[in-house]
């Protein structure tokens, strides 16, 4: 795996794919700038060894040029968050890119307009891949975010740097994060998968059971497990069509020695409300009128001893409802588990979208070993599939 460890940045030009898809408010400030932090280590280290940064990163799902998705309105937050000053120029190609990128002095950064203005950066235009690839000399990919893509920016572009590409620190820590888990992780393995839906998660299950030796189900997907089993679960979420599924997944487990640990208990409620009236309820006999949404207590003690006798834990997807204070319980007791069992030597990745926003909202982001950035690219090297902004690199 060759990262930008393996090059010298003097008097280069890294041409640099960042993910800087960042949260903006209504006067177009940064909201979280977790993306560009992420991102900083590996510009420094360009500029450290004396070379110059040229960042490109789209913002938002623009239709042509929209203002109030340009870059512009990041530069000073990018700045901030870096460290040094940063230049700006409003195309990504043509002549007033190349010649902002041409006028750029060692130790300087330049951010480029947003990639998306053209369509032809989603479309994976090679003509425009290459316009691209004149921005640089060496091409660097630290946006894991759009891995999973085969944009012109991401994937393409490579193929003009043969000898001359390389992964940025954040790629190569998401990649090395990943394998820990599949292929190189200290045993005993666990996955957590909450969340809704089986069939989000389903290509996940099927890839990680050769993996891991023991699997946590929690969340809305608990439903459809207990109803397949037979067990009453009231008016909580299911997914009719996925009973079959559900108890192929329990047998292929079976047959494989990985334990699946499925909640016992769940606090209930009346209606799907912060403020609706809850009970503590065996998860198999919720009445017709109440619904699952949170772990309950006896769940949260099992999966705390699960949790602490694992050596590596991936973590994807909350117990409960956690986006109301009611109902976030066994999201937070998990993540305390997952903390303590990493305090005491584990490795441990937390991906994916809602687990992520759970780790940032109760403050378990230094507690773990990894957060990762990407949440469809990480979802998808999961289920074992070979992102093409990674093989790209790889070529």
């Amino acid at each position: 795996m060759k990262t930008i460890n393996d090059f010298n940045f003097e008097n280069k030009k890294a041409l640099i794919r960042v993910d800087f898809n960042v949260p903006l408010n209504e006067k177009f400030e940064v909201t979280d700038d977790t993306r560009i932090q992420a991102a900083k280590p590996t510009i420094i280290k360009v500029l450290e060894d004396g070379g110059s940064a040229v960042l490109m990163s789209h913002l938002g799902r623009p239709k042509g040029v929209q203002d109030e998705f340009s870059l512009r309105h990041i530069v000073d937050k990018v700045a901030d968050t870096v460290g040094v000053q940063v230049k700006y120029v409003d195309n990504c190609v043509g002549q007033k890119a190349e010649d902002a990128v041409a006028a750029l002095n060692p130790g300087e950064v330049l951010l480029l307009e947003n990639l998306r203005f053209h369509s032809n950066e989603t479309d994976g235009d090679v003509a425009f891949a290459e316009q691209l690839s004149k921005l640089g000399d060496i091409y660097v990919n630290d946006a894991f975010g759009t891995a999973h893509r085969a944009h012109a920016s991401t994937t393409i572009v490579a193929q003009f740097f043969p000898k001359h590409k390389c992964f940025g620190s954040l790629l190569a820590k998401e990649i090395d994060s990943i394998e820990k888990v599949l292929k190189s992780g200290e045993k005993p393995i666990t996955a957590v998968l909450g969340g809704s839906k089986v069939s989000s998660k389903i290509t996940i299950i099927e890839n990680i059971l050769d993996k891991v030796d023991h699997l946590i189900i929690g969340g809305g997907m608990t439903y459809t497990f207990i109803k397949a089993k037979g067990g009453q679960i009231g008016g909580s979420i299911c997914e009719d069509d996925k009973q079959e599924l559900a108890l192929d997944i329990l047998k292929k487990a079976a047959e494989k020695g990985v334990q699946i640990h499925l909640p016992v208990d769940v606090l209930g409620a009346d209606a799907f409300d912060n403020n609706a009236n809850t009970k503590v309820i065996d998860v198999d006999t919720i009445p017709d009128n109440w619904q699952g949404l949170d772990a309950g207590p006896e769940t949260m003690k099992n999966f705390h001893d699960v949790i602490l006798k694992s050596k590596t834990i991936l973590w994807n997807g909350p117990l409960g409802v956690f986006e109301m204070e009611n109902f976030a319980k066994g999201t937070i007791a998990l993540g305390h588990s997952i903390a303590e069992a990493t305090e005491k030597g584990a490795f441990s990745l937390v991906g994916g979208g809602d687990s992520v926003a759970a780790v940032k909202q109760f403050g378990f982001g230094n507690k773990v070993s990894y957060v990762s950035t990407g949440g469809g690219a990480m979802l998808e090297s999961l289920e074992g599939k070979t992102l093409p902004g990674i093989a790209a690199i790889e070529e």
